[in-house]
């Protein structure tokens, strides 16, 4: 790995990164199957990522045609992750099997560990038959749609293809480690201005965040739309909060704590609703929400827009909030939805929606040309990363931790190659340009309720 290092921190030509010899095995962060029923009876919130998550050393896979292998600098941890480590709502080894059938090279995938993570920033070692766009030595990112398209259904948009799955969730060897495999179209290049940990850091949730708002697969954001966003400072909240400003549409952030609030105020948002402080209380118990609080909630958007209702809902929490969100949405207005962090059984007043003409988008991820879309805006500085710490590898298990407890804001770094923070700015005058909002949206952790952040 040191050679390795040594051709990336010196900008090493790609016939140097293909003259490397590449290591026979990797660190990588890996859930076993034979554990996958440890938390049986433990309540969600009570399953620890650190007794489930390992660090250990594993063998280099082949590569398939279409692939590329890339020395994975850094990483970030989603909720996928967190999921993943708590094997909820299903253990992922059951997708591993399932691809394991479906193809001849799928199955790798098929073994007794999985290596997670779906980001990584890092520089190309070697690419299979068939990849023309990359070669050894390029910087990029990789997001994590993985798709076949031998089927038309997924060509007119590849979230549709059949066999889409998300990489390093539904698919193994995964960004949590030192090397990686991707398939070359999940390659983008990686924005010259930023570290390795904050490249890294964008990836699902950005391109998330621009498919669900502004893609006309999702919301369809437009000027002027006011906006309800849940974890309007989380790891996926704090881009839609990015893109509506961008956007010229009217953020209504809700948080849960007033450095939350500062994060928002930072990315330009100026209607703030702490839900912490103003004390909402969506469910009077486990199995019945209070009306009263949705409309307490209507009430208060409306006072902060001067009399606007939400023309859309980001909502990505679920169950917690989706009555609410259905209730405050305007007449012939949208609930984008993905993700469910406290719970996929949603409940809603369907009167709410069917008699005012109420639209729920059901959004996943991102196709190829939105996530290029999504880390372009990056590169260019219009959209930036908002990444509150790092931890080494070998500390990705209490990285977990703090996300599954909302213990954060903004996205988690993982350091899987990078020695240190701060390495990997190949332009610094853009750098410099920009580090006034780089250095705003980059805070220092702190804790929260469970908004979904």
């Amino acid at each position: 790995m040191k050679q390795i290092l040594n051709a990336i921190e010196n900008g090493a030509s790609a016939e140097a990164f293909e003259s490397l010899a590449v290591p026979e095995s990797f660190r990588a962060v890996t859930i076993h199957k034979d554990e996958a029923d440890m938390f049986e009876g433990i309540a969600s919130r009570d399953k620890d990522p650190r007794t489930s998550l390992h660090v250990e050393q594993v063998p280099l896979p082949e590569l398939a045609p279409g692939e590329a292998l890339i020395a994975v600098m850094a990483s970030s941890i989603n909720y996928n992750t967190v999921w993943t480590s708590i094997f909820e709502p299903v253990s992922t080894f059951g997708f591993l099997e399932r691809y394991g059938k479906s193809r001849e090279d799928g199955k790798r995938h098929d073994l007794q560990y999985h290596i997670i993570g779906s980001d990584a920033a890092g520089v190309v070692l070697r690419t299979g038959p068939g990849v023309n766009a990359w070669k050894p030595g390029d910087r990029v990112v990789a997001h994590c749609l993985s798709v076949e398209l031998e089927s038309p259904l997924g060509h007119n948009d590849t979230m549709l293809d059949p066999e889409q799955r998300i990489w390093g969730f539904e698919t193994n060897f995964g960004g949590l480690a030192e090397l990686a495999i991707v398939k070359s179209n999940q390659l983008m290049a990686k924005p010259a201005h930023l570290t390795w940990e904050e490249a890294a850091s964008p990836g699902l949730v950005n391109s998330t965040a621009y498919r669900q708002l502004v893609s006309r697969n999702g919301a369809g954001m437009k000027q002027g739309d006011v906006v309800l966003i849940w974890g309007a400072s989380g790891g996926l909240g704090s881009y839609a909060t990015q893109y509506a400003v961008n956007g010229g549409a009217i953020p209504v952030c809700v948080v849960s704590s007033p450095a939350k609030a500062e994060l928002c105020r930072a990315m330009g948002a100026e209607f703030i609703i702490d839900r912490s402080a103003e004390d909402y209380r969506f469910w009077k118990d486990e199995n019945t929400q209070d009306p009263k609080e949705w409309q307490r909630l209507g009430k208060r958007i409306r006072e902060l827009t001067g009399g606007d209702d939400a023309d859309i809902v980001f909502e990505h929490p679920g169950r917690e909030t989706f009555g609410a969100s259905v209730y405050v949405t305007r007449r012939g207005g949208t609930i984008a939805t993905c993700a469910s962090t406290s719970g996929y059984m949603h409940e809603y007043d369907n009167r709410y929606l069917w008699m005012s003409l109420k639209r729920i988008i059901g959004s996943h991820f991102a196709n190829y040309r939105e996530a290029h879309e999504a880390n372009r805006l990056i590169a260019k500085g219009m959209v930036h990363p908002t990444l509150s710490k790092s931890f080494p590898l070998e500390q990705a298990g209490q990285a977990a931790f703090e996300v599954h407890r909302n213990a954060h804001q903004g996205k988690v770094g993982v350091l899987c190659l990078a020695p240190s923070e701060g390495l990997g700015v190949t332009d610094p005058q853009m750098r410099a340009q920009h580090i006034g909002a780089i250095n705003r949206f980059r805070t220092d952790s702190t804790g929260g309720g469970a908004d979904g952040e």
